[in-house]
């Protein structure tokens, strides 16, 4: 947790997804189901806009992210999904020139509130990034590096193990551990970085494309540890691939960038919804790859 710092369906045509998710006509300006997961929310995005000096990248964002479920951000290239992630754990604050307003909360706290440390949130917050990048160490050391940069005090050896394991990873690397962690395959590495964020034990994880450099048997891997982990923590991914998220998320929110290339929020629900029964044209043109 961040503190306050004292420490009846018929298959759409054209769908790409007729298997997964059959769709019935999309209800064009009715409301928003009513879904009572969203009473539980750990992120709470008001009006957000951001400037990457004089260009707006976001514009007046608002979404509620629901505790322990997968939710994931889809849209084009250059629609502000990316963007939209980072602000979560305050990455953007490393880009000189960059502009935010409105208020991101976790668990309450404004993250962007005065006094507020952005190590801290992204202690509470963590990464995994679209190309797996362990560091130059061993696997026993990446997965140790987070815990002991902030003072674990505890068995590492355990925590090491534990990290590992709800990464699925123990079994194939247990015996190896001193092994570089740049010597492992590539949907080891990225399951390596995913161990290495939930060592710290955050409230939210994020991830930003985390299969796209990865084969097909790996991307299976990771899309079955998500799942997992939403167990224990909520997961935000984002994501080009629609087949992907709609077997993984429990929400979906679609972005999209106008005319003056200002990403904004389109759509937000529950991605059986949004799959199924898009309430915006511009959704439904998206998911059945008629647009974008």
């Amino acid at each position: 947790m961040v503190q306050q710092l004292s420490g009846t369906t018929g298959e759409r045509q054209g769908s790409l997804l007729p298997d997964l998710l059959p769709s019935a006509t999309p209800r064009v300006g009715m409301p928003a189901p009513v879904d009572e997961a969203i009473a539980d929310a750990v992120i709470e995005v008001r009006d957000l806009s951001l400037w990457y000096g004089r260009k707006q990248a976001l514009a007046d964002v608002s979404l509620r992210i629901p505790r322990h479920q997968v939710t994931a951000l889809i849209g084009p290239s250059g629609c502000g999904k990316s963007t939209l992630l980072r602000c979560l754990d305050r990455m953007n604050d490393l880009i000189p020139g960059v502009r935010i307003e409105g208020q991101i909360e976790v668990d309450g706290v404004n993250i962007y509130g005065p006094g507020v440390d952005p190590v801290e949130v992204r202690r509470a917050v963590g990464m995994v990034f679209q190309k797996p990048n362990p560091f130059p160490k061993s696997i026993y050391e990446n997965v140790a590096y987070g815990a002991r940069i902030n003072g674990y005090r505890g068995d590492m050896d355990e925590l090491v193990e534990q990290a590992l394991r709800q990464a699925a990873l123990w079994d194939e690397v247990k015996d190896d551990l001193k092994k570089s962690g740049l010597a492992l395959s590539g949907g080891q590495q990225q399951r390596l970085c995913i161990a290495r964020a939930i060592a710290v034990n955050p409230d939210v994880v994020l991830m930003d494309e985390p299969c796209s450099a990865l084969d097909p048997i790996a991307t299976t891997r990771i899309e079955d540890l998500m799942r997992e982990l939403a167990e224990r923590y909520t997961i935000v991914i984002v994501t080009h691939n629609m087949q992907q998220a709609a077997r993984v998320s429990d929400r979906c929110a679609y972005m999209l960038a106008g005319d003056d290339l200002v990403g904004r929020l389109v759509e937000y629900g529950r991605t059986e919804q949004i799959f199924r029964n898009p309430r915006d044209p511009r959704t439904d043109a998206y998911i059945t790859g008629r647009f974008g």
